[in-house]
């Protein structure tokens, strides 16, 4: 299959990192063109493609690594900055995910070259699933060959850096700029979980509940005549695919039709909360290419109408949350499992036998982070980690009273599934089952949404202008 490239935006390669840094180094805000100015943007993309075949992210029933490239993999970052100077970033990656030490490592880095502080970064991923894969225990605990996990760790690393690169370069390109909200909506995202009296099955149900709404921001110059950056959202799968070529899936191709559209514009996939959704109809890269059109055409729709404008102040807070989980198996339950025809299965008991004889017990909560952006009194932006359900997002976006709201799922970790109380309830891969790719012995008890929901309010109005910003 041909391979496909973003077209005219600004794509960063290695050798560009340090001239980036040393030019981020001596930027400054103080020149007469930006006084006065509401708001500073500068965004930056960077190719993330790797040079030689990798183990891939998505499906377990992947048995070899890549066989080519069929589109260009992207990091993405968008830096705002408002009257104040307080910062806002955001970074985008065509991967599976964002994991937590690829999360500490940019933190790192980001204040120690930049003065960023964490709460000013949001990391989503497009949840790809023909990405290379990064999550290294994962590979470990399916006990791939060490040089396969070599590679993973050595793309990860410099995926980490080339990230920080493009934050520099966005920083670079700080310009006075007009940001607002829009936003339309797109149909090809549909319920995949179907409750039968056999339980929870996998498939199309038109009568599950979705999120079809595309939010977009856009960052224009502050004459309006170039549109620097368009961000946009939509809450379902990228799983039209699953061959064993590297691509972006339908996100990729909105991404790069919105860029062919829009020369120097660059196009900002953000993952919502999408994890009981599946693009259908799939399964062929001609249907990844029309999803990507049907949601790019969405976007345009987008754009063509009148936006609404958004002010300052712009405020950030990242918190975590305990999760806990209900009883796992007991031992004689895990030795059974062990003895299972299904390979996974015997992994899983595996790795929950290991945990009890090296440390005495299951892992008894997962600290949850939580994030949330307020652009003054305009918009809420919430990044949720993990694959979440639609139901976070329906139920926050009734809740929250305020500004318009944006729910993103997939950020700045990849724990695992995280159902609401009612999938739950219902059971299924989504409720539970997918825990025999993890390391938890049993299901998230049901405080898990209330917790959640919770910390999301409590930041939020923490964040309300008028209120002090701890």
């Amino acid at each position: 299959m041909k391979r496909i490239e973003m077209k005219r935006i600004a794509v960063l390669g290695t050798r560009t990192i340090m001239a980036t840094i040393a030019a981020v180094a001596s930027f400054g805000v103080a020149s007469a063109e930006v006084q006065g100015a509401e708001w500073l943007a500068g965004a930056a993309s960077v190719s993330i493609t790797p040079d030689d075949p990798v183990w891939m992210a998505g499906y377990s029933s992947r048995n070899q690594p890549s066989q080519g490239v069929s589109q260009d993999l992207h990091a993405k970052a968008l830096v705002v900055q408002d009257a104040a100077g307080e910062r806002f970033v955001m970074v985008t990656v065509d991967l599976v995910g964002i994991t937590e030490p690829m999360r500490s490592d940019v933190e790192r880095q980001i204040k120690q070259r930049f003065d960023l502080e964490p709460s000013t970064l949001l990391m989503n991923a497009s949840h790809t699933h023909s990405a290379p894969e990064v999550r290294i225990d994962r590979m470990q605990l399916e006990e791939r060959e060490s040089a396969w996990i070599e590679r993973a760790e050595r793309y990860v690393q410099e995926t980490s850096g080339k990230i920080v690169s493009a934050i520099g370069e966005a920083l670079n390109r700080l310009k006075p700029s007009k940001l607002s909200y829009t936003h339309a909506r797109c149909g090809f995202a549909m319920n995949r979980r179907r409750v039968t009296d056999r339980g929870v099955r996998g498939g199309p149900n038109p009568k599950g509940p979705v999120d079809q709404s595309v939010p977009v921001l856009r960052v224009d110059s502050i004459d309006g005549k170039n549109l620097r950056a368009v961000v946009f959202g939509y809450a379902c799968h990228c799983t039209v695919l699953g061959t064993y070529d590297l691509n972006g899936d339908y996100a990729g191709w909105t991404q790069y039709f919105l860029q062919e559209a829009h020369p120097d514009t660059v196009a900002m996939f953000v993952a919502g909360c999408g994890a009981d959704q599946n693009p259908y109809p799939r399964r062929t890269p001609e249907l990844a290419k029309q999803h990507g059109r049907s949601l790019a055409n969405s976007v345009e729709a987008a754009l063509m109408a009148t936006g609404k404008p958004l002010q300052g102040p712009l405020r950030t807070a990242i918190e975590t949350v305990p999760l806990t989980f209900g009883k796992g198996p007991t031992r004689e339950e895990l030795s059974e499992l062990a003895k299972s025809k299904n390979i996974y299965q015997r992994r899983y008991a595996g790795r929950l036998l290991r945990q009890l004889d090296e440390n005495g017990g299951y892992i008894q909560q997962y600290a949850y982070p939580i994030q949330v952006v307020r652009f003054g009194n305009d918009l809420t932006l919430i990044g949720l980690a993990g694959e979440v359900v639609v139901d976070y997002s329906l139920r926050l976006k009734q809740e929250l009273d305020g500004p318009t709201v944006w729910v993103a799922g997939y950020c700045n970790s990849l724990p695992t599934y995280i159902p609401s109380l009612r999938v739950l309830h219902e059971g299924g891969y989504e409720g539970g089952d997918h825990r025999r790719y993890t390391n938890f012995a049993a299901a998230f008890d049901k405080s898990i949404e209330q917790r959640i929901v919770g910390k999301v309010h409590e930041l939020n109005e923490r964040l309300c202008p008028g209120e002090e910003q701890r």
